[in-house]
């Protein structure tokens, strides 16, 4: 029987983990809030009182946390990953932060005996239930290997980008990417609404054209039904913006598009839609 270790327990980390519990792997999990951890210890996942716990019992764990903070508090924290690594165990990092953070957990966790992949995900809460992510690693190609099953049972495309640091890039791109096509489909869903045009007529134009894509689909009706359940929660999608915005900075490269949809959705959180979906910047919107 695999054995993985698994720290972060949210709207995506528990589907993530619950897809290798169903699968018969051995799961040890640990959440800081504890009662996200009952589900699935109910399905037979092991529970660890820390996460220094879960690394000293597992060949390889995977983490998935909300943010560059919670990423290095579980890692550099007390009774944190740092302190059970070693011995050649494996530590896979699925959160969303900006390479910096990454690299600075990679080089810790090596210098402790342990191996270390960064490998964010593409999709949401709906992609990690039915197991089908987008995960794009980098890093320990060895670890990469050993970590494929694992990586099978949450995704349905496994990529190696290179070297600790281009995970993280890539998906801090493809949310950027995400964040203004949001923005702009809310504008046009407002702006038609406004103008006395039906949504339902808006969607299936859209749909029938070049401009169809899953996302589209399928928060088009979600947000005409006014439905804003989080899927992938305003909050985040402002981090990765500002995240994105901080990389262009870095590198020399303009966004101007997308510094202003970071705006509009920090003018989301600021409204109290943070733990919403992102698709609740449509409120914000429409006002």
């Amino acid at each position: 029987m695999q054995k993985f270790g698994f720290i972060g327990l949210g709207i995506m980390g528990s589907a993530m983990a619950k897809n290798l519990v169903k699968a018969g792997c051995s799961v040890t999990i640990w959440n800081r809030s504890p009662e996200k951890a009952e589900e699935l210890a109910a399905l037979g996942a092991e529970r660890a009182a820390t996460p220094c716990e879960v690394v000293e019992s597992c060949p390889v764990t995977f983490a998935m946390l909300a943010d560059p903070a919670a990423a290095e508090e579980v890692c550099f924290g007390k009774h944190g990953v740092l302190e059970g690594i070693g011995e050649g165990r494996g530590y896979v990092d699925m959160s969303t932060v900006d390479p910096a953070t990454s690299q600075r957990i990679g080089v810790a966790v090596v210098a402790k005996g342990g191996r270390f992949l960064e490998a964010p995900v593409s999709g949401s809460k709906k992609p990690a239930e039915d197991g089908t992510l987008i995960i794009l690693a980098a890093g320990d190609r060895n670890l990469y290997d050993e970590a494929m099953p694992g990586f099978e049972k949450m995704g349905k495309k496994i990529i190696h980008l290179g070297d600790v640091g281009k995970g993280a890039e890539m998906k801090l791109v493809v949310n950027m990417v995400m964040g203004g096509m949001m923005a702009c489909f809310c504008e046009g869903l407002a702006l038609g609404e406004k103008a006395g045009l039906a949504t339902d007529a808006i969607l299936d134009v859209i749909g029938a054209g070049a401009m169809a894509n899953p996302m589209f689909a399928l928060k088009g009706g979600l947000i005409r039904d006014r439905n804003f359940a989080p899927a992938f929660p305003l909050k985040h999608m402002q981090k990765d913006l500002r995240l994105a915005v901080a990389l262009g900075d870095r590198v020399g490269q303009p966004l101007v598009a997308s510094a202003a949809a970071n705006e509009l959705f920090k003018g989301a959180r600021a409204a109290g839609f943070g733990d919403e979906d992102f698709s609740a910047i449509f409120k914000t919107i429409e006002r």
